[in-house]
């Protein structure tokens, strides 16, 4: 990202890409329960029975789940959400800076090279990491409570049944609105936190540290929660979705508009910002500290030999 001070040694590309998985897993960890709750009301009117729960709100969903499944389920895929980071954000993030410089024709990079570094990165990414969020969300969303028999006993057990039932393509279920969903996130997230961070830096509103990341990452999270939440609930409900409940991904969205109107495209809409909100708060902030303490450390090792 931009706004590197003069003491600042520039990152290398292993360090950019160590950090964002490491900042990406914490912030996984810390904001997994709002995760969770924001997965299980995008398909909450999907296939309702009599006896469902339903869920009231980011709280009301926490707290649901927490008595009615334990709070263990609010941690229920965490294995494959830190797989997904680890292999999917370390990408996405960590190589955004390399792949913009490549798209990089004058001194400054332009608003055009930051998007097509975003586009290239995010999708990328998506493709290497898609096995990680079937299993995540699939895992997120089944409930011993009520309707069909959970499907998958753990993490491991949900890779093998997915491939073994529904074939390696099924792993790769959902690519096309995932693709989308992250390009859309991907672009608007890293570049509007770039554009954010560089104009609060270059008017000398806050210095490059800790509040100005703060501040860029809250309306990164804001503008990409809006931008991508019809695009994520499809892509939650397809992804979810048994073995021809819906033929395609536009049938999928077709059905969710006739039966239950506009509004499902922004079901768990708030729980989306709060944890996109505060999962950008924390990954950003810890993969600036992370890159600035490990090319320090770096120094100083060069120094004492």
């Amino acid at each position: 990202m931009v706004g590197h001070t003069a003491s600042d040694v520039p990152p290398t590309m292993a360090v950019k890409i160590f950090s964002a998985g490491v900042a990406a897993c914490v912030a996984d960890i810390i904001t997994f329960p709002l995760d969770t709750a924001k997965v299980r009301l995008q398909i909450q009117g999907e296939c309702l029975t009599s006896s469902a729960f339903r869920y009231k709100g980011v709280l009301g969903t926490i707290i649901t789940l927490a008595k009615t499944e334990g709070p263990v389920k609010l941690y229920s895929g965490l294995p494959a959400g830190l797989q997904r980071q680890i292999s999917f954000a370390s990408l996405r993030i960590g190589l955004y800076d390399t792949v913009q410089e490549l798209f990089t024709t004058g001194k400054e990079a332009s608003l055009g090279s930051k998007i097509s570094a975003g586009l290239t990165t995010g999708g990328v990414a998506v493709f290497i990491g898609q096995p990680t969020e079937v299993v995540k969300v699939r895992l997120q969303a089944q409930s011993h409570l009520h309707g069909p028999k959970p499907r998958y006993t753990g993490t491991y057990n949900a890779y093998r049944i997915i491939a073994t039932t529904e074939g390696l393509t099924g792993l790769w279920k959902g690519t096309t609105p995932n693709l989308t969903r992250n390009v859309i996130i991907n672009c608007t997230e890293l570049v509007t936190y770039d554009l954010m961070k560089e104009a609060l830096v270059k008017n000398k509103l806050l210095a490059d540290d800790v509040p100005c990341h703060f501040v860029s990452a809250v309306v990164a999270g804001f503008c990409t929660t809006v931008l991508s939440s019809p695009v994520d609930v499809v892509k939650t409900r397809f992804v979810n979705s048994s073995p021809g409940q819906y033929t395609s991904v536009p049938n999928c969205a077709r059905m969710m508009l006739t039966r239950e109107g506009p509004s499902a495209f922004f079901k768990g809409f708030v729980p989306s910002f709060l944890r996109l909100g505060s999962w950008n708060i924390i990954m950003f902030v810890c993969f600036e500290q992370l890159k600035r303490e490990l090319m320090k450390s770096r120094q100083t090792m060069d120094c004492a030999t």
